[in-house]
């Protein structure tokens, strides 16, 4: 830190102060928004928090001054705030801004218009990322971490502000997604489905009205949580919408959401091109999508075990670990077309020591009974149309269709 003389601190504070003071009084969003961004490497917030370390009063500076003081509950915590953060006391710079960020939404209710959105966009986002490193901090003393969790009770108190009717309305997306962030970040994804139903039910809100980039997000996050109920359309859907509304040059956000839509699409038995893969660097997807193609089941578990602690931490392994059905679904249909080459007129027919023999071939050890449990779960889910000749252990293909398509699109 460069010296600082204390009359040039106090220049800074003051200079603070003021720009804070005519941002409100001007309504000038963009101003107001610069001075709250406390996690940011603002030249400004620097060298204020510098000039924080050499004033020791700078309660005062605010207060007896009628121009700052009437801004006095948000001023003061929003200092502490800062000077903490500045010099890695994180616990306390997340007190101090929680406590700012309660008096500013005081004052956000009363203003009639939606003139300082973009300062309570910065705030939410601020107050949740001081929460997690907060909670780090908490973690590393060995103390419980409930920042972040507070962090999402002040954000429903804002959503309940911004959940009427009016201007301020349309800032309901942006809270929702940031409380999205928090329930995936604390495995509480539960608590998203009543602010899911306000969203969606709600009569005051029209989706379309919300800017662009919080729908692509909110698409995102609703997308991920169908991926968890396995309603593998619904998550087609909505991941697919924030693929196409995505702007394209933002390739890390890309490829976030093609990370559950290539899984979710292969559970609908559409593979991805490799070509995409290697763009995106998902590269984790070209032996599932092989295996998928090629009706290897040893691939695919190898896949799966190279790749284990990554899916796991995305919560798609167990989405992957269930396309076994389609990969022996595929297999089986690479034998019903060697037999259908071979002896068109027997073609309908399998017999299933025939199956236990690509297994084995595959080095999978698997007995016949195995191997007709498998057929049967094809057969019930109709991804196999047939039935079991039992007494001579032959799977018996419907002539017309025995493979039906998967949502219209095949394996």
């Amino acid at each position: 830190m460069a010296y600082v003389s204390m009359g040039e601190a106090h220049r800074r504070i003051t200079d603070y102060l003021t720009r804070f003071s005519d941002a409100i009084t001007a309504q000038n969003a963009a101003s107001l928004r610069r001075l709250l961004a406390v996690t940011s490497d603002s030249h400004l917030l620097l060298s204020l928090a510098d000039a924080l370390n050499i004033v020791q009063d700078s309660n005062r500076l605010v207060k007896q001054n009628e121009k700052f003081g009437q801004y006095g509950e948000m001023l003061v915590p929003l200092l502490r705030a800062l000077q903490c953060y500045r010099i890695g006391q994180l616990v306390d710079s997340y007190s101090a801004f929680e406590k700012f960020a309660n008096a500013f939404i005081q004052e956000f209710r009363n203003w009639e218009t939606a003139w300082a959105l973009e300062a309570l966009y910065v705030i939410a986002y601020e107050i949740r990322v001081l929460a997690e490193r907060a909670d780090r901090e908490l973690a590393s003393s060995k103390k419980t971490t409930e920042k972040l969790k507070g962090a999402g009770s002040f954000l429903m108190k804002v959503f309940g502000v911004l959940a009427g009717k009016g201007p301020k309305r349309v800032g309901a997306l942006y809270i929702t997604c940031q409380l999205f962030k928090i329930y995936f970040k604390l495995g509480t994804v539960h608590l998203c489905r009543s602010v899911i139903r306000s969203i969606e039910t709600a009569r005051i809100f029209d989706f379309e009205e919300f800017p662009s980039r919080d729908k692509v997000t909110y698409m995102y996050y609703t997308g991920r949580l169908e991926v968890f109920n396995e309603n593998f359309p619904a998550a087609d859907q909505k991941l697919s919408y924030a693929l196409s509304h995505c702007i394209p040059y933002h390739e890390a956000n890309l490829r976030m959401i093609l990370k559950y839509l290539i899984p979710v699409k292969l559970s609908l038995g559409i593979l991805a091109l490799d070509s995409m893969l290697e763009n995106y660097n998902l590269v984790e997807y070209k032996d599932i999508v092989r295996a998928l193609r090629q009706g290897d089941l040893r691939l695919l578990r190898y896949a799966l075990q190279e790749n284990e602690d990554r899916f796991l931490r995305s919560g798609v392994y167990l989405v992957l670990e269930k396309l076994e059905l389609q990969v022996y679904r595929r297999l089986i249909k690479k034998i019903h077309v060697i037999q259908k080459h071979k002896d068109p007129s027997k073609a309908h027919q399998i017999k299933l020591e025939v199956i236990v023999k690509a297994m084995n071939w595959l080095e999978i050890e698997m007995d016949i009974d195995e191997v007709e449990c498998i057929v049967a779960m094809l057969i019930y889910k109709n991804l196999v149309k047939g039935y079991f000749a039992h007494k001579s252990k032959v799977l018996v293909l419907s002539k017309q269709d025995p493979f039906p398509k998967l949502n219209g699109k095949p394996v």
